[in-house]
């Protein structure tokens, strides 16, 4: 190895990979781990022997940056370079292919030089369905492999500006990972802190699905549909416990915690975290098998629990804006799946029926519903609201098939007019005609064009020329 060969750009400080420049690129920046990154590359033994190359080839090479899918010598080195630079990476056999090699073209124990051209990259797309509505450039990498789940009570550091460079939000906050609209967290955050290790410091660029949306953030001064970045640093988290780690006992003490923390955002008008936690007092219960629940109380706690959430989660979908009928109505019928004659249940599936226009079903639920408390004046004046409904149902059922027939009659009648008329004039000019060939057109005939009426009635039966009636 020549004194020349570069600088030694490995952690250990061994030598192992040393960088040489031959082409300086651009700018400061340099891809982070998880960017995907494409170059060219020319590989060589110490020799000079060519083993490889992207260039023979003309076809750059991509791959992922960090994630061990090329030798250890390449997520080192490739790390290092900016856009536009070309480099000399000359990699010991450890940062390689080791004591094995790859035969047949690269021996054992082989030292490798590889000249490396970075041509891009992309930053890391975090976005679920990979549509780079989150990328994120790491700053600094965190100090373990641990990420925050849902649930997750996590401190952060956070800049937020926009496109202009003018910087909206400057902090350190707390909050539990999936509640953060709360702290004015927009989703692009949280979804991206669950990737994130501790201590880590990242760029997030996020698009508006990912931010505030289309209605932007008054407190904050961000417009409607701002693309935002963020520069978000970990400071430290504690995860939640997955509900695989609880006990029964433990499931349904939580299960509590977590009903009383969505009725307090349903009371403050939060209406989207109140279905997040009572979706998930669902999940612990209805993952508790019924052979576990050995007490008949817990039993008791858990059927009180479900019975209580379903009938939350009926009113809250009756609260959203536009209100989800359909999702409000399943809830309602689950609460009554357990107890058929619950007055909430009823009254709540009633309502959500009269939103789908289904009135004679809602009619019977609150129907139920008086029969059960004949002082209930809602329910009372929620069955004159159907009734109402029901015979304005009527009133344009029987307006619309009055028309109908109406229409139809019409119709009938001159089509009758027109087949009477049809016969008539073809009779005559075949009678006039019949010098000129029996069952021959005239070139009167040939030539007429359809009427109106024969244009927008293409079904009906005209004669042919052979006194026959035809589809036009």
């Amino acid at each position: 190895m020549t004194v020349n060969a570069g600088v030694d750009i490995t952690e250990a400080g061994d030598r192992g990979v040393l960088k040489r420049i031959t082409k300086e690129g651009e700018g400061t920046e340099t891809p982070s781990a998880g960017c995907q990154v494409t170059v060219h590359y020319t590989g060589t033994l110490l020799d000079g022997t060519k083993f490889d190359s992207s260039r023979d080839r003309n076809e750059p090479f991509e791959f992922q940056l960090g994630k061990g899918t090329v030798i250890k010598s390449w997520d080192i080195g490739v790390a290092t370079m900016k856009k536009g630079e070309v480099c000399v990476l000359t990699c010991a056999p450890e940062y390689a292919y080791g004591a094995t090699g790859s035969p047949p073209k690269i021996p054992p124990n082989s030292t490798l030089q590889f000249e490396i051209e970075m041509i891009d990259w992309t930053e890391e797309d975090l976005s679920p369905n990979k549509n780079k509505g989150i990328l994120r450039h790491k700053i600094e990498e965190g100090d373990d492999h641990n990420c925050p789940n849902d649930g997750a009570q996590v401190t952060v550091e956070l800049e937020g500006k926009l496109p202009d460079g003018k910087v909206f939000d400057t902090r350190t906050v707390s909050f539990i990972l999936g509640e953060g609209s709360a702290s004015n967290i927009c989703d692009g955050i949280e979804k991206a802190l669950e990737k994130f290790n501790q201590g880590e410091k990242s760029r997030l660029t996020l698009q508006p699905k990912y931010a505030f949306k289309s209605e932007g953030n008054v407190e904050l001064g961000v417009p409607p549909n701002s693309v935002v970045e963020y520069t978000v640093k970990l400071v430290s988290f504690e995860k939640s416990k997955e509900p695989w780690e609880m006990e029964t006992d433990e499931k349904i003490e939580q299960s509590k915690i977590l009903k009383e923390s969505g009725t307090n955002y349903f009371k403050d008008s939060k209406y989207q975290l109140a279905i997040k936690k009572y979706k998930k007092v669902l999940s612990l219960i209805e993952d508790i098998p019924k052979s576990t629940i050995d007490t008949e109380e817990n039993k008791t706690k858990a059927k009180d629990l479900l019975l209580s959430v379903y009938l939350n989660l009926a009113l809250v979908y009756l609260k959203v804006t536009p209100p989800h009928h359909y999702d409000a109505r399943d809830h309602a019928t689950k609460a009554l799946d357990i107890d058929p004659s619950n007055v909430k249940g009823l009254f709540r599936r009633g309502q959500a029926l009269l939103g789908m226009g289904e009135a004679e079903q809602a009619l019977q639920d609150f129907q139920k519903v008086v029969e059960a408390e004949p002082q209930n004046k809602a329910a009372a004046n929620q069955i004159i609201v159907c009734r109402a409904k029901l015979q304005q149902q009527k009133q344009r059922e029987k307006t619309m098939y009055a028309n109908m027939f109406d229409k139809f009659a019409h119709r009938d009648a001159q089509v009758e007019k027109l087949k009477a008329k049809q016969m008539f004039d073809v009779i005559g000019e075949k009678v006039g005609e019949w010098g000129k060939g029996e069952g021959e057109w005239t070139d009167e005939q040939r030539d007429r064009k359809p009427t109106e009426f024969e244009k927008e009635n293409p079904n009906i039966l005209l004669l042919d020329k052979d006194g026959q009636f035809e589809n036009m």
